[in-house]
């Protein structure tokens, strides 16, 4: 299938094509016509599928027939995000995607001085893209109100209840006009989160892209076995000996990601790093710098890097394995998008070895062990494994420190 295929009107099928796009992807196969129809819509569905073309293309084909370009903007369609980058990111997307019609949009969010934002409210929009504390904060002075709302999103359900925005979704929910097209999209489909998709949508269709789907095989996937004390001078020698254009790597702590920031510069490797405890113009700074490839090496905390949207992102590290094992889909969902191919290396301490099986068990491969490398650690586990199994979801810290298994060549076979 093809764009042309979708239904779509000739401005936006333009303006998908000079994005490059071709063929939709799973997501937005399925969740197009749904959504041209006005159906309310659940998508379950991680970073990397392109379910932000899935929900802002159609929002785009409605607003275009139904506005009247003559009378002054009001915000029709709010789109609600946990992060600032994310958010932006979304914003890029539409401005691209609308390129050739008569639609606009802007982007606010918390940790800036608001003035801008509001002088690009009182101009008049189409689209609101927002982070939940602004926007509650924007509406309480009086300088957006939400009843003409007729498209609502609420994107990356799972980090707003994860980052404790659900009291503020509550109080954005009240404000809006019963009679609306409402979409939900999650990575996952925890029972809070189902609850609260239940409150927003009305009737709705689900569509379902499974992590072992966006877990492309087109990624490169490789673990390297190393201890904690050793990770930062393996990561030195991969990305010199890779001469990798662009290296995204995750760092499980805020701490963590500047410590590894630092380390490197005793390396001889410029980095900066993006995370919750640095200012939002330090973040979109050091963004800016990674995407122009001023540096090539950009360290992230999972919630971070929500929004970071790269074209050909040669590398992702986990420098941290995660311990939600989701969480590993995402990340390396980074590089490898669309048509592009990419790399995933993940690096396992001792005591991370209990979330790599976690890992292998959702997405249902082994993934690559390489040996061949300076800092390869063959040491055991550090205590036995719990009878019966059983992974780490959501535990944090150093996490359940299992054995290793007593056949170390059965544990890395491949599946057959």
């Amino acid at each position: 299938m093809n764009f042309s295929d979708l239904g779509l009107i000739e401005p936006i099928l333009k303006a998908v094509k000079d994005q490059g796009y071709t063929q939709p992807t799973p997501i937005q196969e399925q969740s197009i016509p749904i959504l041209l129809k006005k159906r309310d819509l659940l998508g379950c569905a991680q970073t990397g599928t392109g379910k932000t073309a899935a929900f802002t293309i159609p929002i785009l084909q409605h607003l275009n027939a139904e506005v009247d370009f003559n009378q002054r903007k009001k915000i029709r369609a709010l789109i609600i995000t946990p992060t600032r980058e994310l958010a932006l990111q979304i914003n890029e997307n539409i401005i691209a995607y609308s390129k050739y019609t008569k639609l606009n949009s802007t982007v606010i969010f918390g940790g800036v001085k608001q003035t801008k934002q509001v002088n690009s409210l009182k101009q008049g929009v189409d689209i609101l893209v927002a982070t939940p504390g602004r926007l509650l904060d924007l509406i309480g002075q009086g300088f957006i109100s939400l009843k003409d709302i007729k498209y609502f999103v609420l994107d990356e359900a799972d980090q707003m209840l994860d980052m404790g925005f659900i009291h503020d979704i509550k109080k954005v929910l009240e404000k809006l006009p019963q009679q609306r097209q409402s979409l939900f999209f999650s990575a996952t489909m925890a029972p809070p989160i189902v609850e609260l998709s239940q409150k927003i949508l009305n009737n709705s269709e689900r569509v379902t892209i499974k992590p072992e789907q966006t877990t492309a095989e087109k990624v490169e996937q490789s673990v390297y076995m190393v201890s904690k004390d050793d990770k930062v001078g393996l990561l030195s020698f991969l990305i010199k000996s890779k001469k990798a254009e662009s290296t995204l790597v995750f760092s499980r702590t805020k701490h963590g990601a500047n410590k590894v920031v630092q380390k490197l510069a005793k390396f001889d490797i410029p980095a900066d790093a993006i995370h919750g405890n640095k200012s939002q113009p330090a973040r979109v700074k050091a963004l800016e710098n990674f995407k122009a490839g001023n540096i090539k090496v950009l360290v992230a905390t999972d919630i971070a890097a929500r929004g970071i949207d790269i074209d050909k992102l040669s590398l992702v590290v986990n420098f941290d394995l995660p311990n939600i094992p989701e969480t590993y889909v995402h990340r390396i969902g980074r590089t490898g998008r669309a048509k592009a191919s990419g790399e995933a290396i993940s690096f396992c301490s001792a005591e991370e070895r209990s979330y790599l099986r976690d890992i292998q068990k959702l997405i249902r491969q082994d993934i690559p062990l390489i040996t061949e490398q300076p800092y390869h650690d063959t040491s055991p586990e550090e205590a036995p494994p719990k009878q019966g199994g059983g992974g780490n979801r959501g535990r944090q810290g150093g996490g359940n420190k299992s054995a290793r298994p007593n056949n170390k060549k059965k544990f890395y076979r491949k599946r057959d």
